[in-house]
């Protein structure tokens, strides 16, 4: 049976979607897309009506590419104000380790835990233990008297998960599995350098930017700073008087992230909001980009600072605006050495804006193999429509980068 698996993204400047099937042990690509949101500001729903429009069409776009009516979705909620709390549960076995054993003690290491006003996204498992090996990450199979599991507790702010909950729901979607952002991130990005070490991941969204802490690849930390992308087109229409698209426009088609390789002698020209030709130079609004961006990351590396005491060992970048022209060149100049860009390396969505996206795929497909669940967002008669449309589909390899990452997370 082929598995299909539908990823969706809120953002403050756009809705991603992401479908992937798992079938005899290959990852495909089967639709992705990203379209302008509406409604939502600093990673919050405020207005439902407008945000249900912009699913309802980013969802078409994806129908339209599949044949096929999406009914089922994993989604990720705001992590404002989230909490990952540390805890372990034990249970007896007496024999051969079960995925209901696993169940079992996961929900011994979830139950009596205070939330207050907070509800859990999900638990992270760090590892299992047996009475005679430790740290295994998955033990199905082992003979054990007991079975213990370390793990982290992931919880939001209840109004954060309701809003998007509810909304969807009313659309008439089934929502399957709920996860934060910093969680798709790495499951997107890790792989055997990164995987027992501590890090960080910077995912510079439209209006804000997350900072996620990691040990052995389970996070741990998380912070929100108060600026992202937006910055960049509201200072641009800000100083030439531009109309918010024409600002975009030129961020996204003209400007560098730095003004070190922008041309002197390169112009764009452009009406302003008042009708008037402004003529704006590449190295000049580069350098306007740069300076923005260079504020970001030097506030992220604080709260990287906060976040943690130990050394950190890598930086991981993500977010459309990291896929921009020269950001390699701030990001080395602002974080050094250790950081880098974590591009998605995967025909159909080579844009890392789909990061989260498609690692809660992963994440998803992971949890359901240790938890011995089969199971597919797509019935029967819909696989015939997928399957008769498939040409073309994208096959994930095992040579590639999330071929690599899923056989990893598979063969541990």
């Amino acid at each position: 049976m082929k598995h299909i698996y539908t990823s969706v993204d809120l953002g403050s400047d756009s809705i991603k979607v992401v479908v992937c099937e798992l079938y005899q042990s290959a990852l495909n690509l089967l639709a992705a897309t990203s379209y302008p949101s509406r409604g939502i500001k600093n990673g919050l729903i405020i207005d439902p009506a407008l945000v249900e429009e912009s699913i309802r069409l980013a969802l078409n776009e994806v129908e339209s590419m599949l044949g096929v009516k999406i009914k089922s979705v994993m989604v990720s909620v705001p992590s404002y104000q989230a909490a990952f709390t540390a805890i372990q549960g034990k249970i007896d076995v007496g024999g051969v380790v079960t995925t209901e054993h696993i169940n079992a003690v996961l929900n011994e290491a979830y139950r009596e835990k205070p939330l207050d006003d907070k509800e859990m996204v999900t638990l992270v498992p760090i590892d299992f233990s047996t009475d005679t090996e430790e740290r295994i990450k998955d033990p199905k199979g082992r003979d054990t008297e007991s079975l213990l599991v370390r793990a982290v507790m992931v919880s939001v702010p209840k109004k954060n998960i309701y809003s998007v909950l509810g909304l969807l729901e009313k659309m008439g979607l089934e929502v399957v599995d709920v996860m934060t952002e910093s969680i798709g991130d790495m499951n997107t990005f890790k792989n055997k350098e990164n995987s027992d070490k501590v890090g960080a991941i910077i995912n510079i969204g439209s209006d804000t930017t997350s900072v996620s802490l990691y040990n052995k690849s389970v996070v741990i930390k998380n912070s929100i700073i108060g600026m992202g992308g937006r910055n960049i087109d509201n200072d641009i229409a800000y100083i030439y008087k531009l109309l918010p698209k024409d600002a975009v426009k030129i961020k996204e088609t003209f400007a560098l992230a730095s003004s070190k390789y922008a041309s002197g002698v390169e112009y764009i020209e452009v009406n302003d909001k008042f009708g008037d030709v402004r003529k704006i130079s590449q190295k000049e609004v580069s350098g306007l980009v740069q300076s923005i961006l260079e504020e970001i990351l030097v506030l992220a590396r604080k709260e990287i600072n906060l976040l943690t005491k130990q050394t950190v060992n890598y930086i991981i970048i993500t977010g459309g605006i990291s896929s921009m022209a020269n950001f390699s060149v701030v990001m080395e100049d602002m974080l050094g050495p250790i950081a880098s860009i974590g591009t998605i390396k995967i025909p159909g969505i080579r844009n890392n804006k789909y990061s989260v996206a498609l690692g809660n795929i992963v994440y998803f497909i992971n949890k359901l193999k240790l938890k011995g669940i089969d199971y597919t967002m797509i019935n029967g008669d819909e696989m015939e429509t997928l399957s008769s449309n498939q040409k073309g589909f994208v096959s994930i390899s095992s040579e590639s980068m999330l071929g690599k990452v899923f056989g990893y997370f598979f063969n541990e």
